[in-house]
């Protein structure tokens, strides 16, 4: 049977017919639906992991224990695992064991454009690269029998055209695979001193064996055609370079690391000009050019952002684009930066923290939208779980008077996810920084995914939820508030309270995501004009539902919710119900 499949879908196909039986992740774009699909499998176990580390380690000891397991994260992601990814190289594994890193080259979703395959080459860990979705799900069979082969983990890498594309996918019957007896092995797995050095010696023994089997294997291979042109490819710059040069000669690299030498050598020395086609860094290149072979590649293509088509066209082949269209003026296109959704409940924190004018560290959620106008409060964004180490770092370079216009602010799900240990850190630092929880009840930027502070599974089955008030004052937060966002002026007075005060403080700004299901509002607004004196307060909250036509302002029905947001900044009761008769 045959389907048209996300690259995501396949790899967890894959992983069904590969008869794994455990599933970990922590939600990243664009690798979210992986776990997504692996969740609708009932004999897979699958969990929404609280971050990344904690994912991996999950998965390796479900692979001790005797599981084929799969750990699935985005690129950022991969940095949160680093630490137990390094030294499950070293442990090696007994049920097979796949790590699928999803990176992000253009940053479609993401705030950097890291190259996963240094950590293949780091860790010391083979790593894969599918060019499609059939692939996706080959190559995810096939990690999990290198895995038991070598004794190892395998990293398995897609980028998000991989990722989010679909191509026609043959389905197969699952494997029965057989739980792996477990034993007491204390010198493969407890990797003190004494035992690491030895394990070390194996990691080496292991990548002699890996660039053997990469020689041999059936996913690294050439296609021959013209051999004026050899091209060395992998991924999804494997398809852009089939669509452009139709008639050379290609050593399509579906193991990236380590790399096959011996092919390599083979295949440059029987075509006429070779090209080395990668994202990003120059990985394959730079490995080809140790061999002192000659190659092409950075030298003419980009380093930053995506490949296409067109670039290789261009760049390569010094052609006009492939595929042009005519684009319209650009005064004629109009401009759509990313907004928080209308009724969302950040939007009311942001109006306040602006309106008192703090310098605010932000972090990685939807609500980063806060650092955009009109709300424009947000001064700084690194990574996940930062905000709260950053203003505590802002408070000790600067003094306590800084603090007391500092706060930092932090989503439910970014909090649990490495936030905890930032306020643990003020706390036992005797910090006095003001840190604001933006609390949704679900992990909205990568499309509503539960987490511990939501009460229910990845499978939505209701099970225990963190009660943030009482983790504050477990840590030893003594002035824990918890806020609506909606309510705009109590808001402020307990922003204004916490802030002046000498010791830590945690504000909870509790409101549900607008979007959930089961939040129900009256139905949308809109303006009496009447009443309206367009002195244009509500536009200061940035709802994309109010729309500024000039000489008056108006409310899009269609996509007003009906928070009532902005009828608490009107001081002329111009909004009201769009149903009622006074109009």
């Amino acid at each position: 049977m045959k389907k048209l499949m996300l690259g995501n879908e396949a790899i967890a196909r894959g992983t069904y017919e590969a008869g794994a039986t455990v599933a970990t992740a922590y939600p990243g774009t664009p690798s979210t639906e992986i776990t997504e699909n692996l969740a609708k499998y009932d004999n897979i176990y699958s969990e929404w992991s609280p971050n990344e580390k904690v994912a991996l380690e999950v998965a390796i000891g479900a692979s001790i224990a005797g599981a084929r397991s799969i750990c699935c994260m985005k690129h950022v992601g991969l940095n949160v695992a680093a630490d137990p990814l390094f030294t499950v190289s070293y442990t090696g594994v007994n049920g097979g064991l796949v790590i699928v890193v999803a990176d992000d080259p253009g940053m479609h979703s993401s705030q950097n454009e890291q190259d996963s395959r240094f950590y293949a080459m780091a860790a010391n860990i083979p790593m894969l690269e599918p060019a499609d979705s059939m692939e996706c799900k080959t190559f995810v069979k096939q990690a999990f029998k290198i895995s038991e082969e070598f004794d190892c983990p395998v990293l398995i890498r897609l980028t998000t055209r991989i990722a989010h594309s679909r191509s026609i996918v043959e389905l197969e019957e699952k494997e029965e695979y057989k739980l792996k007896d477990y034993r007491k092995d204390p010198g493969k797995y407890v990797m003190m001193p004494a035992m690491a050095r030895k394990r070390r010696v194996e990691v080496v023994k292991r990548m002699a064996q890996l660039e053997t089997y990469s020689n041999e294997t059936e996913l690294n291979r050439i296609e021959w055609g013209s051999r004026d042109i050899g091209i060395i490819t992998s991924g999804i710059s494997y398809q852009y370079s089939k669509e452009v040069f139709k008639d050379a000669s290609f050593l399509k690299l579906g193991m990236v690391y380590p790399l096959p030498y011996d092919l390599i050598a083979r295949f440059a020395g029987e075509v006429k000009n070779l090209y080395v086609i990668e994202e990003l860094e120059p990985f394959l290149e730079n490995q080809i050019r140790k061999m002192g072979i000659p190659v092409t590649g950075k030298a003419v293509l980009p380093i930053v952002g995506e490949l296409s088509s067109n670039i290789l066209s261009e760049k390569i082949l010094n052609r006009e684009p492939m595929n042009t269209y005519p684009v319209p003026d650009k005064e004629q296109i109009p401009a759509r930066p990313p907004v928080m959704c209308p009724g969302c409940p950040h939007r009311g924190t942001f109006y306040v923290l602006k309106k008192l004018k703090l310098t605010v560290t932000g972090d990685i959620g939807c609500y980063t939208l806060g650092a955009q106008p009109p709300l424009a409060s947000m001064d700084t964004c690194v990574c996940m779980g930062a905000s709260i180490g950053m203003a505590h770092g802002m408070e000790k370079a600067r003094g306590r008077e800084f603090a007391r216009s500092t706060v930092a602010v932090i989503g439910d799900s970014t909090f649990v996810h490495s936030g905890i240990t930032g306020l643990i850190d003020i706390v036992y630092n005797k910090g006095t920084s003001t840190v604001i929880v933006l609390d949704n009840s679900i992990t909205g930027m990568t499309g509503h995914q539960h987490n511990p502070t939501s009460g229910y599974t990845i499978k939505g089955e209701p099970t225990k939820q963190v009660d943030l008030v009482k983790l504050a004052h477990a840590i030893g937060i003594e002035r824990v508030r918890v806020a609506d966002p909606y309510d705009i002026k109590e808001f402020e007075k307990i922003v204004k309270e916490e802030v002046a005060a000498d010791e830590p403080s945690l504000i909870i700004a509790q409101r549900p995501c607008a979007l959930l299901k089961n939040v129900k509002f009256e139905g949308p607004l809109r303006i009496n004009r009447e009443k309206c004196r367009t002195c244009k307060m509500c536009m200061k909250i940035g709802c994309p539902a109010i729309v500024d036509n000039g000489s008056y302002v108006e409310v899009n029905e269609a996509l007003c919710v009906g928070c009532g947001l902005c009828s608490k900044l009107c001081n002329f009761g111009a909004f009201e119900k769009a149903g009622d008769a006074n109009a």
